[in-house]
């Protein structure tokens, strides 16, 4: 006697359960469909996502979505590429991925963003409620696994609360200091039918963030910028978040002080800006380090007063300048560098009630100190005949212009371009800064060609980073996205092996990439069109064939594997005991 046919269906699996088979037969309003109305209603256009069984509620509501998802090849390029779009649009980014190991792929990407302060929501299936817990199949505590690296997360077991937990999701990610927000999907919530709708307020009484500052300390911050006679403004990327830039070359221009930037602040004003000294810290000039270091008042604005800049030497840092220290995040005054003028607030908000109080110093000798500076130790580098980076970076600012759009990878070329690419405008140079997450580079230059499609976008990157998330040539011809790709190709880790050559007398080990493939033909096995450059005089017509070319274009630069970062400020030492300065 045959089986009865529904026997066909039976399992023990509880990942085969089907727990939304009555959700999708019935067309009800499930949990799934209403996360993606509050995502439609706050304004998402793009979800970068890989889809799994936790998902496919979800995944089946997409296709009646105006949201576009995006399909990269891998969890964590999802993230990053979420975090390109944020950055390079402002808005808060979307990713998507299953339970388990979908999840826990995208933990370095959301830390990425937590240490660089980029809004993103974060969407996790999950397994169903009731095996939480259960060490089920392709289960993992994924709100646990992350909480050091979100704002705030959630794991939602009730599909009712679903409209109000993605409203307050994006209200916490995008207020106050900006970061990531995780939201946990178990299957059958995803499935459940919802009767709630979205609030039309987000009521958090526990949630309070800083936006103008306190009236009395931008007034004594007044008068010591007022009564100082070498001032300087220590630009970070707290000034691009806010939307400064403008407010913040207005007080440079009417105070006529010097800047100096980090690196996330590249852009807060244009390279080319008289004031602009470059960036401060292990990489940065030699004139701004030594400006920073002999000033009597330091105007530190959206920064955190990182490692990089500090070497983490607290009071040796500066320690001739009162500090006033501006920040939306009151957890980071005080907590490196002690500020004498702590200042809790929206950097352009407290910028523009500072600027009307404020009367120029006089800074005529210290601006004469400054140009002798800059005239002793301008950045410079050894023009031998052979191809430089430096000489690719020049010809890459000339060709892009100032519309293009630069996002570097990590390593040796990240800081050559922080050195020598002229970025004009705020959101034009994206990073991976606060973790220096290598593979970041290409897929958040995926999401920021979705964010800017009418901008020329640039992928700096090395070999080795290229590497870490080479799969994403797919993604690129996939959505026909027109990224010039930058590889300077060195055969080795390079920022490794400069390490290595400096401080550990030339003991090279695990550095060289002797496995690396021809990369013009990886390219064009995906569809793309490629170069190779060797030679100096090469540089600028390859630029201009990527760039006239309709799609993406990978160019091979190759350089030398001696080719080192300078100046730089050893770890451990003061930021004028620079490597590379000498006459």
């Amino acid at each position: 006697m045959a089986k009865p046919e529904q026997d066909i269906y039976i399992t023990s699996d509880p990942e085969f359960t089907w727990e939304d088979e009555k959700s999708l037969d019935s067309g009800k309003y499930n949990g799934a469909k209403a996360l993606l109305e509050v995502l439609e209603k706050e304004g998402v256009e793009l979800i970068f996502g890989y889809p799994g069984g936790a998902l496919l509620a979800l995944y089946d509501a997409l296709l009646d979505s105006s949201i576009r998802h995006i399909l990269p090849r891998h969890e964590q390029s999802a993230v990053h590429a979420a975090d390109g779009y944020a950055r390079a649009s402002g808005k808060v980014g979307v990713c998507l991925a299953t339970s388990g190991p979908g999840a826990s792929n995208m933990v370095t990407g959301i830390a990425n963003a937590y240490m660089d302060s980029v809004p993103l929501v974060v969407l996790t299936g999950q397994v169903p409620t009731h095996l939480l817990g259960t060490d089920s199949f392709q289960e993992v505590d994924i709100t646990g696994m992350t909480l050091p690296i979100t704002k705030h997360s959630y794991l939602v077991k009730d599909a009712n609360d679903i409209p109000r937990i993605v409203k307050e999701a994006f209200y916490i990610a995008r207020t106050g200091r900006p970061g990531p927000v995780l939201i946990d999907l178990p299957k059958d919530v995803m499935a459940a039918e919802v009767t709630t709708s979205c609030p039309e307020k987000v009521h958090l009484p526990s949630y309070k963030y800083f936006g103008k500052g306190n009236a009395g300390q931008i007034n004594e911050a007044a008068k010591a910028i007022s009564q100082s006679k070498k001032p300087v403004v220590y630009a970070g990327g707290g000034v691009i978040t806010s939307g400064a830039g403008p407010s913040l070359c207005q007080l440079i221009e009417k105070l006529n002080i010097p800047i100096v930037t980090t690196l996330m602040g590249i852009g807060s004003v244009p390279s080319r800006h008289p004031n602009l000294l470059g960036m401060v810290g292990m990489h940065g000039t030699i004139t701004a380090n030594l400006a920073v270091n002999d000033c009597d008042l330091l105007i530190a604005v959206g920064v955190r007063f990182d490692d990089r800049v500090t070497s983490g030497l607290k009071h040796r840092f500066a320690n001739k300048a009162k500090i006033i220290h501006i920040d939306i995040d009151p957890a980071e005054i005080g907590k490196v560098v002690r500020a004498d003028i702590p200042i809790v607030g929206d950097a352009r908000l407290v910028l523009d009630d500072l600027i009307p109080l404020v009367q120029a110093p006089e800074t005529t000798a210290w601006w004469n100190q400054i140009r002798t500076w800059q005239k002793t130790y301008p950045l410079r580098y050894e023009q031998n005949g052979h191809l430089n980076p430096q000489i690719i970076l020049e010809a890459l600012g000339k060709v892009g212009g100032e519309k293009a759009i630069v996002i570097t990878d990590v390593g040796q070329h990240q800081m050559w371009a922080a050195q020598f690419y002229p970025v004009t405008n705020p959101r034009h140079f994206i990073t991976s800064a606060g973790l220096g997450t290598m593979g970041f580079g290409f897929p958040a230059a995926i999401g920021a060609q979705f964010a800017k499609p009418d901008s020329l976008v640039f992928l700096i990157t090395g070999d080795g980073s290229f590497q870490m998330s080479i799969q994403e040539l797919a993604t690129t011809v996939q959505y026909n996205l027109p990224i010039k790709i930058v590889l300077m190709n060195n055969g080795v880790l390079g920022m490794v092996r400069q390490l290595q050559k400096m401080f550990y007398n030339e003991r090279f080990n695990q550095i060289q990439l002797h496995a690396n493939p021809n990369f013009v033909k990886v390219a064009e096995a995906y569809g793309i069109k490629g170069l190779r450059v060797e030679k100096p005089e090469e540089v600028e017509a390859a630029l201009l064939k990527a760039v006239n070319t309709s799609g993406p274009f990978l160019l091979d630069f190759a350089i030398s594997p001696d080719e080192v970062v300078l100046p730089m400020v050893p770890p451990g030492k003061v930021i004028t005991e620079v490597l590379g300065g000498e006459d």
